[in-house]
């Protein structure tokens, strides 16, 4: 049994409009998406700003409030704030924020923040407390002086740090790392992303790797799912979405991803043209008379793309993945 089951999720936010602010329609962030997260994988969920994504990871985790649907947690519906509370939901799974400072509390010192979830779950004595925070601060690569300074006075690669130890401080089954990494430069993105690989490999945590960069993806991921407008456009291992993309989304944003070798810039960039000349040209393949992703079709045991039978199937053929 997979360790978290999402099956057809739904988010919607009413619009009031009128004198009596009566509902006449609702934005469809989340909707109808289904997928599992394995034990101590880590499963990218990417798109683009506005696809739903972070809303996606914010219901996992019990920040926003689901329309339709189900979370199952050890087999039981964690929608349902009986089942969170007998499971211990919340101390199983907790979540890194894309903004370490305003995630941080500004007027607490690191001890404090590092130490609430333990205060919350752990009830341990204040000097087991101080050595275990201690301990993430050593997991998290930062000293022990640290102790005692605010957020301000940290980088922000070292705030994101510390979002990660306070994340891992109730040793959880599953974090959700909203876009951990992209408000950092190159060269500490590594920095944080392979404290994160080593933590998983310590403690056997999953991670819902939520992103728009599919060059990152690249290096958590094993199994992604590609978001767009509400709904995944594709779904597949790591060698199905970089080696045999169907969907025009998912070759848009992988010609997206910067060119390094500067002798293939020049082919980069004609690529990236064709592609857009297709996404403008044949884009009602793509998506229905409503402009929406159609139902997600089965081309392989470990691929799926939201495209009608017929046209999955010819893409497919031609990508020559269909399997007997």
């Amino acid at each position: 049994m997979s360790l978290i089951e999402i099956k057809d999720l739904k988010v919607h936010y009413p619009i009031r409009t009128g004198f009596w602010n009566r509902i006449t329609d609702s934005v469809r962030a989340v909707d109808g998406i289904t997928f599992n997260i394995e034990a101590g994988e880590t499963y990218g969920l990417v798109g683009e700003s506005g696809s739903g994504k972070s809303t996606t990871g914010k219901s996992v985790v019990g920040l926003e409030k689901v329309t339709s649907g189900s979370i199952l947690y050890k087999g039981q519906d964690i929608t349902k704030a009986e089942n969170r509370r007998k499971l211990d939901y919340n101390r199983d799974v907790q979540m890194i924020f894309q903004d370490s400072l305003s995630s941080l509390n500004p007027r607490k010192r690191i001890e404090d923040i590092i130490a609430e979830p333990l205060r919350n779950f752990e009830h341990l004595s204040k000097d087991d407390e101080k050595l275990r925070v201690l301990q993430l601060l050593d997991i998290v690569g930062l000293d022990a002086d640290a102790l005692y300074k605010y957020p301000h006075q940290f980088s922000g690669g070292q705030r994101q740090r510390i979002g990660v130890a306070r994340a891992v401080a109730t040793n959880p089954k599953l974090i959700i790392a909203d876009e951990p990494v992209s408000a950092l430069d190159l060269s500490v993105q590594a920095q944080v992303l392979n404290f994160m690989k080593k933590i998983q490999r310590e403690f056997g945590i999953s991670y819902l790797f939520i992103s728009h960069d599919l060059g990152v993806v690249r290096h958590m991921c094993n199994n992604i799912a590609i978001m767009n407008r509400g709904r995944l456009v594709e779904i597949g291992t790591r060698d199905d979405i970089y080696n045999h993309p169907l969907h025009i989304y998912t070759k848009r944003l992988l010609a997206a991803i910067p060119e390094t070798n500067v002798n293939q810039r020049e082919a980069h960039r004609a690529s990236r043209l064709a592609v857009e000349k297709v996404y403008q040209e044949q884009q009602s393949k793509y998506y229905d008379d409503d402009g929406e992703a159609y139902p997600l079709v089965q081309i392989s045991k470990t691929h799926a793309v939201a495209l009608p039978q017929a046209l999955a199937q010819q893409l497919a053929t031609q990508e020559g993945e269909v399997q007997a």
